[in-house]
């Protein structure tokens, strides 16, 4: 698999290339946002590991550049103790985020953990397990421990796009441009209330189960099981 790693110091790039290629991904650096939206144009990438202090373009703004064509999997890369940072990248979809000084090692050790929740071949997939959630994506369906489930059109949305990033968390916005794009009327709250109605339908399935976690003042992520 193809990580992306930018980060401006070549002292700590050069300390993580060594344990991701030691795990045996190919590692591709670059020093700066613009070099990194170059280097993405020319071949895709399995996830992203950003440092938030860029010096040309910051992180989060590399972030949603990346994932303008593709709903790319990424770590942020942050100062320690820079709260602000932490909850930002949660809130735009980080999967993940570490603090300066880290130990490349337990960086290379959280990439294999994201990327093993993807199922491979890429995002438009969710993870299937006869325990968890079946997606067949082509014909809008979704399984739920071998259970169909019937859901409205917003209720697959909501879910769907769960499934893509699961274990990930999601703002409230996030979803609302995901699901209730042409739905301009539409509030926040309306997420809340589809949540409520899915949460009603997974418990008829599996009534100790509670797959769906609010992350308060956060959002929402899916359990991948």
């Amino acid at each position: 698999m193809r990580i992306l790693l930018v980060e401006d110091e070549s002292a700590i790039a050069d300390t993580v290339l060594y344990a991701l290629r030691a795990e045996g991904y190919e590692a591709v650096h670059c020093l700066t946002g613009g070099e990194a939206l170059r280097e993405a144009a020319r071949g895709a990438f399995d996830l992203a590991v950003l440092d938030v202090g860029l010096p040309d373009i910051g992180g989060f703004a590399l972030c949603r550049e990346l994932r303008r064509e593709r709903d790319l999997p990424v770590i942020f890369l942050t100062a320690q103790n820079a709260e602000a940072d932490r909850i930002l990248g949660l809130e735009i979809g980080a999967d993940d985020y570490v603090t300066k000084p880290f130990s490349p090692r337990e960086l290379a050790t959280r990439v294999r953990v994201v990327l093993r929740r993807l199922r491979p071949g890429g995002s438009e997939a969710a993870p299937a397990t006869e325990e968890g959630f079946v997606h067949d994506a082509e014909g809008k369906r979704i399984r739920y421990r071998g259970q169909a489930l019937d859901l409205t059109r917003y209720e697959y949305g909501l879910l769907a796009a769960l499934l893509q990033r699961p274990g990930a968390v999601l703002s409230r916005a996030q979803l609302m441009d995901r699901v209730w794009g042409d739905a301009l009327d539409s509030g926040d709250r309306t997420v809340d209330t589809h949540i409520k109605t899915l949460r009603a339908k997974l418990r008829e399935v599996a009534a100790d189960a509670d797959p769906i976690r609010t992350h308060r003042g956060l959002g929402y992520s899916l359990d991948n099981a």
